[in-house]
């Protein structure tokens, strides 16, 4: 995650996994690690492919930087 020395390079890291806890964890009972896996699995796809968020102009992050690639 992070360079030692630079604490700074965590901060998207730390934002992925709040995320991740806020919005498929907390609340939740796993019975299973099969389960768990597949939940993150998941949520690393949805959070790459179709998660909207302002900072990509409420467009899934795929297709924000499809158009910044042009």
């Amino acid at each position: 995650m992070s360079r030692v020395g630079h604490c700074i390079d965590n901060g998207p890291m730390e934002g992925f996994w709040g995320s991740l806890k806020r919005e498929r964890y907390y609340g939740k009972r796993f019975t299973d690690r099969v389960t768990l896996v597949r939940m993150l699995e998941e949520y690393i796809d949805y959070y790459n492919n179709k998660r909207i968020q302002a900072k990509t102009k409420w467009m899934p992050p795929v297709q924000y930087l499809s158009l910044i690639h042009i």
